[in-house]
């Protein structure tokens, strides 16, 4: 009996150690540790082979998403390790152009641009929330957006893309994009990591940047998104930073954007990126994107053979991806096979985002809102791409990733739902405007003509010039100036992805900035014409009025000029980028930073600014009220800016804050806007490259209180003594 008991014993003790051999063996999988030792647990225990895999990207098949197929958009996971497959969806457009080889359907929202001239928080996690739902939904891990690079080239052929031309504005869009899109599970990959500001010349040219701007512009929206969002990754860009391509770059990829930022997030290369294997492995390129060939097992594992990387460096390399999986509970919830999408209320949202992004940017003589009552004949006319159907935004070269709807409205049928919805029986006739005769025709015939007109933007190439161009067989520019010569009954609407120049503009009264409005177009912009809708856009990116100013004004800025066999950019205007040029030269655009009208009027008064008297550290209150003196709910933009003392050599203001206010007729509010120097965009700092930190200087700071970059409406003044030693 006593042996069968010590048999039994030894039996259980057996037992126990094959299951804590089992657990030691996926100690990574115990949700009770943190996502570091986690992380550590689980490098700790793959093969130098299995490393070697998880940092490139590869094709093959999607086992845990059947009907996927293949887009090379996927890391292949490895069960044994209970890693799960990572697929990776474009963003900055919309959900499309993932891991599969056809897109599923998803929601054709407005592009990230038209969400940052919305100038509304709200807007923004809106945009985050429907697209990040979407992500997760159709069985993605992460979300190549958003996409956080300066408008600093109005002709970039990507601008929609991004969030315009200040810092302080995409900084803020991004940051609100990414919290809600990771609070669903989700990477957020921000893009293009950094100077990735033109298409022309993208894979090769070499950016000279000097380092004070580049802290103070270029790179001041991802430090914010880093910090105020906890981003989970960054992908890299194509061009030299000053010599050095980006992906392999340590200046920017070590020494700024993990010492001086601690980012714990990963970094990977944009398509085709990565154009070495050891010098991006040293600079901590953690993972390698589809399109280039230089993480190979074979190049790894002949690096690893001749010393000139270790183990420890492909450690680093994996380790920031499986905290950012652990954290988003990747593994614990593993997003497997695809979920139904609400395209009924993401449709609505849309729409509403779409509403919100588009800026009034003239309105003589009261021309809008239209009044449905009084109209019996409407004429819609332009080229099909523009006014015969949804215009979407599109990405990758040739514009050839759309988002595939469930639905799109096109203008003509968004007017009608309107009209219906407001008892009118007018009549909406289209015109492609082909036979340039018959669209004036109509025109003359019908009592209002709306002109939808626009520009093709996309990736892999910048427009030569800021003039509408020739779309569907038909001369824009000539459409507007002959249907305007012979009735003054037009509205002109734009679809463009990035500032237009307007030669016909003082013959039409009303012009409404639409952008890229997505599925939801033809209801967004019907709604805005005929004042269901007031409209609250503010402009992200000032419009010139002729080309080649600022800083496209020589080809050594833009578009490069060939240095030693590279193409070259220089950023010779240096922080005199967007509004602060036009500020710096005096000069006047053709509409600002920050413009955007409304079919109400608003007074801002009182404004007060505290403390008088500080040390620099001390968080300075803006105090104003906002009436609405109009006979409509709208919104108004109140925008603060901030002049540096003189020694600072700045430009001449800053944008440092704004809100979004909503007030009904004869409503007041009372608004506080703070500016606190601790925050991550550094209002009150400049960059100090010898010390290679921000500083705030001694001397007088000036306030203004505005609605535009150009339309000061009230001003006060800080006076800022900082201790010695400080």
């Amino acid at each position: 009996m006593k042996n069968g008991c010590l048999w039994t014993r030894r039996l259980v003790m057996v037992a126990v150690a094959g299951m804590s051999s089992l657990v030691g063996a996926q100690a990574w999988m115990n949700p009770a540790l943190t996502p570091n030792e986690r992380a550590d647990l689980l490098v700790n225990a793959m093969t130098v082979a299995q490393k070697i895999q998880q940092i490139k990207m590869a094709g093959g098949t999607n086992p845990d998403l059947p009907g996927c197929g293949s887009g090379g958009r996927h890391i292949e996971g490895i069960p044994a390790l209970s890693i799960p497959t990572q697929r990776m969806m474009n963003g900055p457009t919309g959900v499309a152009g993932g891991d599969c080889s056809t897109d599923s359907t998803a929601t054709g929202v407005p592009a990230n641009f038209v969400a940052a001239a919305s100038f509304d928080p709200e807007i923004w996690t809106m945009w985050g929330d429907v697209t990040g739902t979407e992500v997760r939904a159709l069985g993605h891990h992460g979300f190549l957006a958003p996409g956080m690079n300066m408008g600093r080239v109005a002709n970039n052929g990507r601008t929609f893309e991004y969030m315009g031309e200040e810092p302080f504005l995409t900084g803020s869009v991004g940051t609100a994009i990414a919290k809600a899109v990771q609070a669903k599970g989700v990477q957020v990959v921000a893009k293009h990591y950094v100077a990735n500001d033109q298409e022309t010349n993208r894979q090769t040219v070499n950016t000279i940047i000097d380092d004070r701007t580049l802290h103070e512009l270029y790179l001041l929206p991802f430090e914010m998104a880093i910090k105020d969002a906890g981003m989970s990754a960054m992908m890299c860009s194509y061009p030299r930073i000053n010599g050095t391509f980006s992906c392999e770059n340590t200046q920017v990829m070590k020494t700024i954007l993990r010492d001086q930022w601690g980012f714990d997030g990963f970094v990977m290369s944009d398509r085709g990126a990565t154009k070495s294997t050891v010098p991006s492995i040293l600079a901590g390129l953690n993972l390698e994107f589809v399109g280039s060939n230089f993480y190979t097992s074979a190049l790894v594992s002949a690096a690893l053979t001749a010393g000139q990387i270790t183990v420890a460096d492909l450690d680093r390399l994996l380790k920031p991806r499986y905290v950012q999986m652990f954290k988003l509970g990747q593994f614990d919830n593993p997003i497997l096979g695809r979920q139904p999408i609400d395209f009924t209320a993401n449709g609505i949202k849309a729409r509403q985002m779409a509403e919100a992004g588009s800026v009034l940017l003239k309105n003589a003589n009261s021309t809008l809102p239209l009044n449905a009552a009084q109209l019996r004949s409407i004429a819609v006319i332009g080229p099909q791409r523009f006014a015969g159907a949804a215009t979407f935004p599109a990405t990758a070269p040739g514009g050839s990733v759309v988002v595939p709807a469930p639905y799109t409205i096109t203008p003509v049928s968004g007017i009608k739902n309107v009209l219906t919805a407001l008892g009118s029986s007018a009549t909406v006739t289209f015109n492609d405007g082909t036979d340039l005769a018959s669209a004036v025709a109509l025109a003359q015939a019908s009592d209002v003509s709306i002109i939808i007109v626009g520009d093709i933007s996309a990736e892999g190439s910048d427009r030569s010039t800021l003039a509408l161009p020739t779309v569907n067989s038909v001369n824009q520019e000539q459409l507007i100036g002959a249907i305007t010569a012979a009735t003054p009954r037009t509205v002109v609407v734009l679809k463009n992805g990035g500032p237009v120049t307007m030669p016909w503009l003082a013959n039409v009264p009303a012009v409404l900035e639409a952008w890229y409005p997505g599925q939801e177009d033809g209801n967004a912009v019907a709604n805005l014409l005929f004042g269901v809708v007031n409209p609250s856009g503010k402009l992200p990116i000032t419009f010139p009025s002729v080309d080649r100013i600022g800083a496209t004004a020589t080809v050594e800025q833009w578009p490069g000029v060939t240095v030693g066999g590279v193409p070259t950019v220089t950023y010779s205007e240096k922080l005199e980028m967007g509004y602060r040029w036009y500020d710096a030269h005096q000069a006047q655009p053709l509409f600002p930073f920050g413009h955007g009208l409304s079919y109400t009027t608003f007074a801002l008064s009182g404004l007060v600014v505290t403390p008088k008297i500080s040390d620099g550290t001390q968080p300075i209150k803006v105090q104003f009220s906002v009436k609405n003196t109009g006979q409509v709910a709208g919104a108004e933009v109140p925008q603060v800016y901030l002049q540096l003392p003189s020694v600072a050599a700045e430009p001449p203001k800053r944008l440092v804050g704004f809100q979004k206010v909503f007030l009904q007729p004869g409503e007041t509010k009372q608004i506080e806007i703070t500016i606190n120097p601790a925050a991550s965009n550094h209002p009150m700092g400049i960059w100090d490259s010898a010390k290679q930190s921000w500083t705030t200087l001694t001397g007088a700071y000036a306030v203004f209180l505005a609605t535009s970059s150009k339309n000061i409406v009230g001003s006060g003044l800080v006076k800022v003594t900082v201790p010695s030693g400080s």
